[in-house]
């Protein structure tokens, strides 16, 4: 009688094992993300993220506030910000690398790739016709400092299309790309375009959010508002020079 009950208790004790391991597996494998409801890059690396095993809970309220509270530097920032099984996880850092993550469990705040990089999941639809630029994943300590935890070297790039315009200082003349302005967030220096082709960075028609080299440029727009803008790729980041209303 003494062993039923032994192992009855093992049994229900094996069993609630079970359970405590499964829970804990779906709440590490649990992606919470924090971007702007209208760039169409932070959408699909959700969807990269679905097809490769997590769950994704998206709050669509920018990642701004998120990424300060969380204690991501903003030099590493991107377009979106994540947190996972205890870590954060910050732009379009690709599944796999957070698979690895959450297997060897290293101690540090989490992982960033900064800017958008275009070829890493979420930027590498077909409109970049197989282009890949090179990055690294890095891993971010909790005092800021990083190293590389993932190098992805890309492919040689072909010659930009287009001729640029040289003014007299000898600099390149970006040329004017039309959008229409579709969330502006004065607070973090940033706006979100829905963009035509710009020549100059060799990215196609897409929503993307841009930094903003001049904040002020900012007060004289609104949402749903035709611009053309001047953009430059610096750091790791895409920014707005030059952003002007269109008359109509």
């Amino acid at each position: 009688m003494q062993r039923r009950q032994w192992l009855r208790a093992a049994t229900l004790l094996g069993l609630a094992a079970t359970g405590f391991q499964r829970s804990a597996l779906a709440q590490a494998t649990t992606v919470q993300v924090w971007k702007d409801p209208n760039c169409g890059c932070c959408h699909l690396w959700v969807e990269h993220l679905q097809a490769n095993g997590f769950k994704v809970e998206v709050r669509d309220v920018g990642n701004t506030a998120a990424r300060k509270r969380l204690g991501m530097p903003e030099k590493l920032g991107s377009c979106h910000t994540a947190t996972v099984g205890g870590y954060v996880i910050e732009g379009h850092v690709p599944a796999a690398d957070i698979h690895r993550l959450l297997k060897e469990r290293p101690v540090a705040l989490g992982l960033s790739v900064p800017g958008m990089p275009i070829g890493s999941p979420g930027m590498d639809g077909p409109e970049y016709k197989g282009r890949k630029d090179a990055y690294d994943v890095l891993l971010v300590q909790k005092d800021g400092s990083t190293r590389s935890f993932q190098r992805y070297p890309g492919q040689a790039r072909m010659a930009q299309r287009g001729s640029l315009q040289r003014v007299n200082d000898g600099t390149a003349a970006l040329p004017w790309v039309t959008a229409e302005v579709r969330r502006i967030d004065k607070a973090a220096r940033k706006v979100t375009l829905k963009h035509g082709e710009i020549q100059n960075l060799d990215m196609p028609p897409m929503s993307m959010v841009f930094q903003v080299k001049e904040p002020a440029q900012l007060d004289a727009l609104q949402s749903g508002q035709k611009v053309r803008f001047q953009a430059v790729h610096e750091n790791g980041a895409y920014w707005v020079v030059k952003i002007e209303a269109v008359a109509m």
